[in-house]
C-alpha cells in the first residue's frame, strides 16, 4: 500500500476535537439531526487546515487607534465545490468561516453497466483559473467520483484544486495521488480500508444516507 506518511499532499488533520466529533457521526446511534449537524461542524474546523496556505496581501487601513499596514487574502474568492449529494453537508460549516465564498455544484452518479462515474449536473462560478477551487465530499472510498470531480473542475479552467473529506480509504486516497498528483487531499481520517462492497471501514456508514434521513 502506498505510504501517505512521506507526501506531503495528503494531509489528515490530527486535532482532538475534530477526532472526538468524527467519533460521534461514526456511531450507528447518531441520529438524523446531530449527525447532521457534526458534519457541518468538522467541515468548518477543516477549514484551518484548508486555508494554511493562502496567499496575503498588504493594505493601508486605519484602526479606531492609528492607521497601520495590514495583510487580508489576496486575489479572487475561493470556490466550494460539493460532490452531491453528500458534499452538501459540509458546506454550510465551511461557508461560516468563509461566508465571501462562492459555491460550485457538481453532480455525479455510477453507470451500471460501466460502474464508471457519469456527470449530470455541473454549475460553477466564473474564472476558476484564479481561484481556489475546494471540491468537498465527505467519503473518499473507491476514489471514482473524486478523480471524476477533478478532472471536470480542471477541464472548466481551474489550476489550483484541494480535495477535501471527513474519511478517506487508502485506495481512494492513491487513485487520487495517481491521476491528479498536483492535487493536495485532506481529510479528517484516514481509514483501514474498503470491504467487498466497497464501503469504506470501519468508516461511518452511507454518510449521504445519515444526512438527510433516507435509505
Amino acid at each position: 500500500m502506498y505510504n501517505f506518511k512521506d507526501d506531503k499532499m495528503v494531509v489528515v488533520i490530527d486535532h482532538p476535537l475534530v477526532t472526538h466529533k468524527l467519533t460521534q457521526i461514526r456511531k450507528e446511534e447518531t441520529g438524523t439531526n446531530e449527525f447532521r449537524k457534526i458534519v457541518n461542524e468538522i467541515g468548518g474546523l477543516m477549514v484551518y487546515e484548508i486555508t494554511r496556505d493562502l496567499e496575503l496581501e498588504e493594505v493601508d487601513i486605519k484602526t479606531p487607534v492609528a492607521p497601520m499596514k495590514a495583510k487580508q487574502i489576496a486575489g479572487e474568492k475561493l470556490v466550494i465545490c460539493p460532490i452531491l449529494r453528500a458534499g452538501l453537508g459540509m458546506v454550510d460549516g465551511i461557508l461560516q468561516m468563509l461566508p465571501s465564498a462562492r459555491v460550485g455544484h457538481i453532480g455525479l452518479y455510477r453507470d451500471e453497466d460501466t460502474l464508471q462515474p457519469v456527470e449530470y449536473f455541473a454549475k460553477f462560478p466564473n474564472k476558476l483559473d484564479e481561484r481556489l477551487v475546494i471540491i468537498v465530499d465527505p467519503m473518499l472510498a473507491t476514489g471514482g467520483s473524486a478523480v471524476a470531480a477533478i478532472e471536470l473542475v480542471k477541464n472548466k479552467g481551474a489550476k489550483n484544486i484541494k480535495f477535501v473529506c471527513l474519511v478517506a480509504a487508502p485506495e481512494g486516497v492513491a487513485l487520487i495521488r495517481e491521476k491528479h498528483p498536483d492535487v493536495p487531499v485532506i481529510v479528517a481520517a484516514l481509514d483501514e480500508g474498503l470491504n467487498e462492497k466497497s464501503y469504506i471501514v470501519p468508516g461511518l456508514g452511507d454518510c449521504g444516507d445519515r444526512i438527510y434521513g433516507t435509505k
